[in-house]
């Protein structure tokens, strides 16, 4: 009986030994949890932080592109209408120069030298 109640003590052992291994791996285990979740809660946070950047951002850009094509609209047409009053006055000249022509060649005084100036 002696014999049976040692390989009891010694199965007992070994079952102790085996739960507190157990045990061990199940607290370093938890360990890695608890680091895993507050490694999560940061980037969740970092997430929302870099969210509300680009959200900030966009309508900025957003802002800045409707700026920049009212300002592509009033160049446009600025440089349309200087357009036409270089045609106009390239026009007004001609005339001009047309009408001068031929006041000189009627001789009307004073218009002799006009194409010349």
């Amino acid at each position: 009986m002696s014999q049976q109640g040692a390989a009891l003590q010694s199965y007992n052992n070994e079952l102790v030994k085996c739960i507190e291994e157990l045990c061990g791996k199940r607290d370093d285990l938890q360990k890695q949890i608890l680091s895993e979740e507050e490694e999560k809660q940061k980037l969740q946070n970092d997430i929302r932080i870099l969210t509300e950047k680009l959200a900030k951002l966009n309508e900025s850009l957003a802002k800045k592109v409707a700026t920049r094509q009212e300002y592509d609209k009033t160049i446009a047409e600025t440089e349309a209408a200087y357009m036409k009053i270089i045609e106009s006055s390239h026009s007004l000249l001609n005339v001009l120069q047309r009408e001068a022509s031929v006041l000189k060649d009627k001789g009307v005084p004073g218009f002799a030298n006009a194409s010349t100036s």
